[in-house]
């Protein structure tokens, strides 16, 4: 995979653990996975924490030197590094919480299609699985018209909402250099302007499930229709 173009791939698994792509986990596709263990992930830990999966012997090499100064033989530096080792006790919560990780994620997916039936008939973009895939639902993000306004009117019925990277990265001081405007991915802007993530772990009760959905229908269906919002 990316052979065929010499094209290195490198997998961001952060909030897709146990994800199946064809039948096969993520992380195992390209040369490496990352994966991110900080609390809120469907596998969190009690603080920062994350793992770097691969099967070539070199990248193993260096994200061990790299995570502990840079060394390979003790307080003997060939390079700058990082203090990036996973500790005992974060380990230890990881792997008590291992065992019900498929169990975590597939109550994430019955909610989720729970919510995509109900929502159904709404002026809403709802999360897409394809057939050939699974999805771990780590967020269930909506495509919403009049956003702030809903953020506004279901905080409103004491339902939270979160905006998620509201502003994309080719739009970030950081990137500035690259010479990005506004306007240059307009697709992608649309959509940062529109996502809006609704309640959804594994421990939401079915009334509390219930509670949502009727926050959201109630919204939605009493505001007009906003005429920038193609669904």
């Amino acid at each position: 995979m990316g052979q065929e173009h010499h094209l290195a791939i490198i997998e961001d698994c952060a909030q897709a653990i146990g994800t199946l792509y064809q039948g096969r986990a993520v992380g195992s596709w390209g040369l490496a996975g990352c994966l991110s263990f900080y609390p809120t992930k469907n596998l969190g830990c009690f603080g920062d924490g994350g793992m770097v999966v691969t099967s070539s012997l070199g990248i193993k090499s260096r994200v061990r030197q790299l995570r502990t100064h840079g060394q390979k033989t003790r307080y003997l530096h060939e390079e700058v590094g990082y203090t990036s080792r996973l500790d005992e006790v974060q380990a230890a919560v990881l792997r008590l919480k291992l065992p019900h990780l498929a169990q975590w994620n597939q109550q994430r997916a019955k909610i989720a299609d729970f919510y995509n039936q109900v929502f159904a008939d709404l002026p809403v973009v709802t999360p897409y699985c394809a057939p050939y895939s699974s999805h771990t639902y780590h967020q269930y993000t909506l495509r919403v018209g009049h956003r702030e306004r809903v953020v506004e009117l279901l905080r409103e019925l004491g339902i939270g909402t979160m905006v998620y990277y509201p502003v994309p990265i080719h739009l970030q001081r950081a990137y500035r250099h690259l010479g990005y405007e506004a306007g240059s991915l307009p697709h992608t802007e649309q959509v940062a302007r529109e996502v809006l993530s609704l309640p959804i772990f594994p421990e939401l009760t079915q009334d509390q499930q219930e509670q949502v959905v009727q926050a959201v229908r109630k919204v939605l269906w009493q505001l007009p229709p906003d005429p920038e919002f193609r669904s």
